[in-house]
């Protein structure tokens, strides 16, 4: 089967808050937390895209090279190659920001020994993509995303975290942590061969 993956807040622990924070203060900006559980980074703080886009030139591009693995990401991965599975790491990662989201993505991909096939960026809906291009299942935190493919017959897995805690009951599959993605894959693999 062939298996999305997304990459930022699915295969890693994003930390939207503590640099940026500290880039605002350092720079006496007057921008302030508005909201903690942003899944968007023009979000969590009271400022505009182009505020964010400097604070990613002057290094902040970190938040997303240097973010930790989730635990058993690489273990899940790893199992799903080893079962004959095709996985894509796919990702809304723009030129914009990233300038090589391909390279930046398997650098950080590679430096943390998470298994993969290839990878695919700049998708802004990747139900949609999963759809036109075959893929049976999709895994993200994107609560966008999963209904994207959900509602195109791609078996959405919702990674649950706050930012999409208050609707994670829209999908049909989820799972808080990497061991009970796992589960949800082996339920989803059963009921395809049933």
């Amino acid at each position: 089967m062939k298996i999305a993956v997304d990459l930022d807040d699915t295969l890693s622990v994003v930390d939207r808050i503590t640099r940026a924070q500290g880039y605002i203060e350092r720079m006496g900006l007057p921008f302030k937390l508005v909201d903690e559980d942003a899944h968007e980074l023009e979000e969590v703080f009271n400022w505009r895209l182009p505020d964010v886009l400097r604070f990613i030139r002057a290094g902040g591009i970190t938040i997303f090279t240097d973010a930790e693995a989730r635990k058993g990401a690489r273990e899940t991965m790893r199992a799903l190659r080893a079962a004959g599975h095709t996985v894509t790491v796919l990702t809304a990662r723009t030129r914009s920001w990233f300038v090589n989201p391909e390279k930046v993505s398997s650098d950080w991909l590679e430096k943390r020994r998470i298994p993969y096939d290839n990878i695919v960026a700049e998708v802004a809906d990747k139900g949609t993509w999963c759809a036109e291009n075959g893929y049976g299942v999709l895994i993200d935190d994107g609560l966008e995303n999963c209904l994207s493919a959900q509602a195109q017959g791609v078996k959405a897995i919702l990674f649950v975290g706050r930012n999409n805690l208050s609707r994670a009951l829209e999908v049909h599959y989820g799972g808080a942590n990497w061991a009970q993605v796992a589960a949800v894959l082996q339920r989803i693999f059963a009921e395809t061969r049933a």
